[in-house]
């Protein structure tokens, strides 16, 4: 069976009561005037999550140039300096 404690007891030592079920496992019923209002359990095992970075890593290969432009620039009117407006047209 659970230990029970008074919520005065356990508002003085909440930090204390949590750490000893933290450590020992052992749930911890908390009382008013004798009636149980909560119930202080140790958390359940968690899954470790993934880590939001590098979780892909090694997943992709790089086979050419990364840095130089897909396309030639020549390719775009605006680069030969041929772009003009709509409205001038």
């Amino acid at each position: 069976m659970a230990e029970e404690i008074a919520i005065s007891k356990f508002k003085a030592t909440c930090l204390a009561v949590l750490e000893r079920v933290g450590k020992t496992g052992r749930p911890v019923v908390v009382t008013r005037f004798g009636h149980p209002v909560a119930e202080i359990v140790p958390p359940r095992e968690q899954k470790r999550a993934r880590a939001p970075f590098g979780f892909q890593k090694g997943t992709v290969r790089i086979t050419g140039d990364i840095v130089s432009p897909v396309l030639n620039p020549d390719d775009f009117d605006a680069m030969r300096g041929e772009w003009e407006p709509p409205e001038q047209r």
